[in-house]
């Protein structure tokens, strides 16, 4: 009878769980809207901008009309480049909520890339900001049929033969003829699209040798949110300060997609996160849950804490037992006050954390987690609630998730992780090669990091198998994009970028035969030749890119029969 007793148990939850999981993603937001109209929904930090759930519901409704006016189909896509602010949530959620594929851009990509992949995916218009339409070139994006300001969503451009321009200009006749005893709570009504469609189309690189459009599905993006809701990261009426990019996997899907489901008020900073501004933003709207990464937090640990720890007599008084404590608890208050005060806790990912500031703040019981995913998981694969985690590790696998470490030696210590669940993609849009690639014969998708898993399902990650790196902020870095426009430079044969200190460092193996034949084989003018070489480099890459120095080294690469360079020789050379 007790054995019966469990397996309903255990049925029940596991029915519980697949029915949050299968709520239907874009049904979440439609009633999130009804039942929040008069909260306060979206913020521009330091502007008069605001807009409640039912306003922004309104807004939605307005270009659901656009799309209806220009005969957009369930499927087609929309890209949305610029910073965080109200509009651009607002341009999210009236595409999925249309039906439509949303293809968020990173701001931070240079303009080739952003033409790449507007065309790459197909995107038919295009939301942004003024600033960055001006650096835009028409012609390569002759395929897009619109583009609308962020700013105020006015068309910025339309293609031959269109007429956007006078429909927003009409717009609201538009809207009093679609609604004409006004737009209630009652007239929420958004398309009803299956969880196995894919939604969205997030590049996680814009060079066109390298982009990847992950694509995620209503359900892995309901695995996410659902995953938030049920463990009430945030709840309604809860405040959040949104800093982190809304077009990357992490800051998106929490302090966005699981807030907007919920009710949450969430503020867009809009504005570069320097531990000043930030401090400041954090007082004022002194947010309920934190979603950051170790480069931020790490920063405020410095500019806050170090210096007061770093004092002779603070040393001197934290070695005496039981001051030590009562010091650590003021420490603590410090820094939760200096962070608004009345967060839950403060959730950590996107890269790895600086082992001296993460030991730090679990020994003075700072509120603090550390999670792991990537865009192909949309982004969540393990979290721990503060109170739960496990130092050094990366939280427990989440319960719609499953992961395993593949060792090639039986032998070794760390493999590679892998996972599939709820979360997991479909696959790369366009790019059936890279798809299989990305997945083992046997259905597991390759994570490339290096690591273990204890009894508990903790992950503990030690490395990158594969050659990207993971900048201190959180973005992807290929180091082979940026080896290429290197290589097309004066006067370089081949390139080698690797980390140093959480720097880039470019190590260039020069024509000396070309500069030779020049009489420019001297330091003065390989100084001013690489100086500039560095220059046009960093002025052709995104913004997390840039290479800090160029390193000249004295022979070819060694390389294996393929003729790749075997980089794993090269990590751990030093400053010359």
């Amino acid at each position: 009878m007790a054995l019966v007793k469990k397996f309903i148990t255990i049925f029940a939850q596991f029915t519980k769980k697949r029915a949050m999981i299968q709520e239907n993603f874009i049904k979440l937001y439609e009633n999130s809207f009804r039942e929040n109209w008069d909260l306060p929904c979206y913020t521009d930090y330091g502007e008069s901008i605001s807009f409640t759930y039912g306003e922004v519901a309104e807004e939605i409704a307005r270009l659901h009309l656009l799309f209806k006016h220009c005969s957009l189909r369930r499927g087609d896509k929309i890209a949305i480049i610029g910073k965080n602010n109200t509009r651009w949530c607002i341009a999210y959620m009236a595409t999925i909520t249309y039906g439509a594929i949303v293809v968020p851009i990173l701001q931070d990509f240079n303009p080739n890339d952003v033409h790449h992949i507007i065309n790459h995916s197909e995107s038919v218009f295009l939301f942004t900001s003024d600033a960055i339409w001006d650096t835009l070139e028409e012609d390569k994006i002759a395929n897009l049929r619109g583009v609308i300001s962020l700013t105020d969503f006015r068309c910025l451009h339309q293609r031959d033969g269109e007429c956007i321009q006078r429909f927003m200009k009409k717009v609201d006749d538009a809207m009093f003829e679609a609604y004409p005893n006004g737009f209630t709570r009652n007239n929420v009504q958004y398309t009803t699209l299956s969880n196995d469609k894919v939604m969205l189309l997030n590049y996680t690189s814009g060079t066109t040798g390298f982009s990847k459009g992950v694509m995620l599905t209503g359900n892995n993006l309901a695995g996410n949110v659902t995953f938030g809701i049920r463990t009430k990261l945030l709840e309604k009426g809860d405040r959040v300060l949104s800093f982190l990019p809304l077009a990357h996997a992490y800051g998106c899907a929490f302090d966005f997609l699981t807030a907007t489901a919920v009710g949450t008020h969430v503020t867009l900073l809009g504005k570069i996160p320097s531990p000043k501004i930030l401090l400041k933003a954090f007082e004022e709207v002194k947010p309920n849950l934190i979603i950051t990464v170790p480069l931020v937090i790490e920063k405020i640990y410095k500019n806050t804490i170090q210096p007061l720890i770093n004092k002779k007599g603070m040393r001197w008084a934290l070695n005496i037992p039981l001051l030590d404590n009562r010091i650590y608890g003021q420490i603590r208050k410090k820094l939760i006050d200096a962070l608004g005060g009345r967060f839950k806790e403060i959730i950590i990912g996107g890269a790895a954390m600086n082992p001296e500031v993460e030991e730090f703040f679990y020994r003075i019981k700072f509120p603090f987690t550390i999670g792991y995913g990537m865009t192909e998981c949309g982004p969540l694969i393990s979290y721990a609630p503060w109170n739960e985690f496990i130092p050094t590790s990366s939280g427990k696998i989440l319960d719609i998730m499953e992961a395993r470490v593949y060792r090639k030696d039986p032998e070794a210590t760390l493999g590679e992780i892998q996972v599939k669940g709820e979360n997991v993609m479909t696959g790369y849009y366009k790019n059936p090669e890279a798809t299989k690639e990305a997945f083992t014969e046997d259905g597991w998708l390759r994570t490339g990091d290096l690591g273990t898993i204890d009894d508990n399902g903790n992950i503990y990650i030690r490395g990158r198998s594969k050659s990207m790196i993971l900048s201190s902020s959180g973005q992807n870095i290929f180091p082979e994009e940026i080896e290429n426009k290197l290589n097309n430079l004066p006067f370089i044969i081949e390139s080698l970028i690797i980390e140093r200190n959480k720097k880039l460092v470019a190590l260039v193996y020069a024509d000396y035969e070309a500069l030779d034949s020049l009489g420019l084989n001297n330091q003065e003018s390989l100084d001013a030749i690489m100086d500039e070489n560095l220059k046009n480099l960093n002025n052709s890459v995104a913004a997390y890119e840039k290479v800090s120095k160029i390193q000249l080294y004295p022979t070819e690469f060694e390389k294996t029969p393929k003729r790749s360079i075997k980089r794993y020789l090269y990590n751990s050379i030093t400053e010359e």
